[in-house]
């Protein structure tokens, strides 16, 4: 089992980095991936418990079924078709209040499918959450005093 976490401290409310974190089909504005849509919709949330979002390039893609939503502290996933190179990938993203806006946590378990790829794989997906928060540290933010 592979683990990965990466934090980022974001310069906006835990609500508005939720709000704009779990705006699943509006990914592409600002993670750096090319294709972002709800497939389905949760209830009683539409980005919450029993959605799916489809994320990624034209090449790779993961459909991502959200388990737990509880707004504007966490989030689970799992991904459940596409990850290319993974398979029993759990994520979780924390959302923390600091003094000067919120501390984002996001971690994840996964397998590989080819074994000895693990720390492969972990260091590309290390390098998506990365991406991805890079681009969420530099979102505008609404209401954002900064």
């Amino acid at each position: 089992m592979q683990h990965v976490e990466v934090t980022r401290a974001i310069s906006a409310t835990p609500e508005q980095v939720w709000n704009v974190y779990t705006d699943h089909a509006n990914w592409k504005a600002w993670s750096g991936v090319s294709h972002s849509s709800l497939e389905v919709v949760g209830k009683p949330d539409r980005n919450g418990t029993g959605a799916v979002r489809c994320l990624g390039t034209y090449r790779m893609y993961a459909l991502e079924e959200i388990l737990e939503f509880d707004p504007p502290r966490r989030m689970t996933y799992r991904v459940v078709k596409g990850g290319l190179g993974i398979k029993n990938h759990l994520g979780e993203v924390l959302f923390d209040p600091t003094g000067n806006g919120t501390q984002i946590t996001w971690r994840c378990r996964f397998d590989t499918k080819v074994p000895g790829f693990g720390r492969i794989m972990r260091a590309i997906v290390t390098g998506v959450f990365r991406d991805a928060l890079d681009g969420l540290e530099r979102h505008s933010f609404p209401d954002d005093p900064s």
